[in-house]
């Protein structure tokens, strides 16, 4: 815990989780303590999580003004934790009814907002109402829940003004698990009542105005709802972000008001994929595809596919130097880094995954250049798309051969490694068996193939890539004596090879 005054002298509280760049997260409640947002799911494996405890909760003091608990109030707070931790612009996260105080912020220093996330948010201070309605509708969708009748009475009588012994808080959370009980019972402890009732009631709001700042609010806006919330509902959060220009929407499938309880895989990649200034990301094949780009637009396009274990930013220092001549493009594959995990992982959806992420980029043709998996993925780009392929680039690539021996069936420790366990059964199997269409199409190929080999330090088996270039018209086969990692053991040897063969 760190400490620091704000303008009027009350002592106010944050906590560091993690490391990194700082993200700054504002908690609601309102005016609940920020314990309650944990690590925010694993976000803070990306960022440094700054948990700003506002005046009167968690370890923050208790002002001597209570007014000071007014909405509008605590926006000064937030300017003098930005300048306690030096930041010239920052990075901010806001939580349910913190949504109010981040625009209110945004509307009264917008330069000094890098990038804004509101999480399920709540937007009093432009006016968008949290209705009845919409948390009775909201309710309904849970009507197949064994705990719905009880905790839809409670709810009624909530929204009654009613006195009820029951609870409504399953009607929070897109699962009411174990862990969900175990988060909302730390509800009360945490929750500063009667400077909740300050915070909205008594704040001294001005739709109007907060609306034409945010119209005129330059930075990056990310909205995010639970597919069944009502504090929002998707509906109104789709109107919050219609207040910003070019705000990002997304809606957590099956999510409530706490989405990274309730899916944390989902939460991180999203909102850390939109907090990352070098990802970006495109809607491609049904799902997510997050990618890094370098280069000047114009340039030749080269797609950059990584191999089961990597992601897009393992490229990093070769695509710089790529990036001398041409437009590089690095993915994360489904179920890898930033991109959606769907637990389908056949090669012919990656392959597929590539075609829709070129589509969406309104990439023509591209020469690509894949490691491993990702050379699997291109093999088969350039038999489905031959259209689409420029020149492609083989790196250390598992043969479309049945393997002999086969892999034996994997088995899954306690460790996570990064990215979806599921793709190693998956792409086992296929390795195991693949579709024999695959083999017998190496023939057909007419793109320019260069197919480099690990050598004898390589994992895979050498022999079959010799086969491989045997079959594939034109090939060139070269090996690099660096191991199944050329790019990054050897990435002179490496370029000087992708320069000769035409893409560097």
């Amino acid at each position: 815990m760190r400490t620091f005054s704000a303008h009027d002298g009350t002592t106010l509280a944050y906590h560091l989780v993690g490391e990194g760049e700082p993200l700054i997260c504002l908690p609601g409640g309102a005016m609940r303590a920020s314990a309650y947002l944990g690590d925010l799911g694993g976000l803070s494996a990306h960022r440094q999580l700054v948990l700003l405890d506002l005046r009167g909760t968690g370890d923050s003091a208790v002002p001597a003004d209570p007014a000071t608990y007014r909405c509008e109030r605590l926006v000064a707070d937030v300017e003098a934790l930005r300048e306690r931790l030096g930041l010239e612009r920052m990075d901010v996260l806001a939580h349910s009814a913190a949504g109010s105080l981040a625009m209110l912020y945004a509307a009264a220093h917008p330069h000094r907002v890098r990038r804004l996330a509101l999480v399920t948010p709540t937007a009093w201070a432009a006016g968008v109402a949290v209705t009845a309605g919409d948390r009775r509708s909201a309710a309904r969708l849970r009507k197949d829940e064994p705990w719905f009748e009880e905790a839809y009475a409670a709810l009624d009588a909530q929204l009654r003004g009613a006195d009820t012994t029951g609870s409504a808080y399953p009607f929070f959370y897109g699962r009411w698990d174990a862990a969900a009980r175990a988060h909302a019972a730390q509800s009360p402890r945490q929750l500063n009542r009667a400077a909740a009732q300050v915070f909205a009631t008594e704040s001294t709001f001005d739709p109007p105005a907060t609306r034409a700042a945010l119209a005129a609010f330059e930075a990056p806006v990310l909205v995010l709802a639970g597919e069944r919330d009502g504090v929002p509902t998707p509906e109104r959060a789709a109107e919050i972000a219609a207040l910003f220009p070019g705000a990002e929407s997304a809606v957590q499938p099956g999510g409530g008001h706490f989405p990274w309880l309730d899916d944390p895989g989902w939460f991180v990649r999203t909102v850390g994929t939109f907090f990352d200034a070098g990802l970006r990301s495109v809607r491609a094949n049904g799902i997510r595809i997050a990618y890094r780009a370098w280069g000047d637009p114009a340039a030749p396009p080269v797609v950059l596919l990584h191999g089961r274990s990597g992601n897009s930013a393992h490229w990093t220092p070769i695509a710089e130097r790529l990036a001398a001549t041409r437009r590089v493009y690095a993915l994360d594959l489904r179920g890898h880094g930033m991109s959606d995990w769907p637990g389908s992982y056949t090669y012919p959806r990656m392959r597929d995954d590539v075609r829709g992420f070129l589509d969406a980029l309104g990439v023509e043709r591209a020469d690509i250049v894949g490691h491993s998996m990702g050379g699997m993925v291109a093999l088969l780009v350039a038999q489905a798309y031959p259209e689409r392929t420029g020149r492609l680039v083989l790196e250390d690539p598992p043969a479309p051969f049945p393997a002999d021996p086969c892999r034996p069936e994997p088995y899954r420790t306690g460790d996570e490694p990064g990215f979806d366990w599921e793709v190693v059964p998956a792409t086992d199997a296929q390795y195991n068996d693949p579709d024999p269409a695959w083999a017998t199409g190496l023939t057909g190929i007419t793109a320019p193939v260069l197919l480099l080999a690990g050598g004898p330090k390589s994992h895979l088996p050498q022999d079959p890539l010799a086969r491989m270039a045997e079959l594939i018209p034109g090939c060139r086969l070269v090996t690099i004596d660096a191991g199944h990692l050329i790019h990054q053991d050897a990435p002179e040897e490496f370029l000087a090879e992708l320069k000769a063969a035409g893409c560097y």
